[in-house]
């Protein structure tokens, strides 16, 4: 069955989008990283969050615009959300409630990741116990505010066992499996 992995680019002091979901400040921290486009090719469907789903593109402007991976990846979408758009998106299915997204994340995935996109859905997945692995791309800048990896109101303790370090061009990758 497949896992779920929480894969994303993080400035050194946590945060994951400036302001408002901001995520021109990655534009230029996009470089190639084989351990990216390895992972890349082990996604079989994505689960993401609405706010991530409607949000800032790092793309904006160019042709990779509103694609996965910048156009890197391409498959089944699950998008949480009590607020499924009027028009139907191709390739991506609403879904409402966490379980549900998830069952139908893994299915369509089948041996393959599970990609989480955003801080919420994570968080989620880590309080139902579903998250299975992270990795976090540390990106060489400070961006003072934003969107936090992990926002947890009151605190957890979420034990991680590092899997890999390794450094890429324009960054340094972290791979951590949550210990269940």
């Amino acid at each position: 069955m497949a896992k779920l992995l929480y894969s994303v680019t993080m400035s050194l002091d946590g945060f994951i989008a400036g302001l408002g979901g901001d995520m021109s400040w990655l534009t230029e921290h996009i470089a190639p990283n084989p351990v990216v486009k390895d992972v890349v090719s082990k996604i079989g469907a994505l689960l993401v969050g609405s706010r991530t789903f409607g949000g800032d593109d790092p793309h904006r402007g160019t042709a990779k615009e509103g694609k996965a991976f910048g156009g890197g990846w391409d498959g089944p979408q699950f998008v949480l959300t009590h607020h499924p758009p009027a028009r139907p998106v191709p390739g991506v299915t609403f879904v409402g409630d966490l379980g549900s997204a998830i069952e139908a994340a893994k299915t369509a995935a089948g041996e393959r990741y599970v990609n989480v996109m955003g801080a919420s859905v994570a968080r989620q997945c880590l309080a139902a116990g579903e998250l299975d692995e992270l990795l976090v791309i540390i990106a060489p800048v400070l961006l003072g505010d934003g969107v936090r990896l992990l926002d947890w109101p009151g605190g957890t303790n979420v034990k991680l066992e590092r899997v890999g370090l390794t450094s890429a061009e324009l960054a340094t990758n972290l791979w951590m499996r949550v210990v269940k």
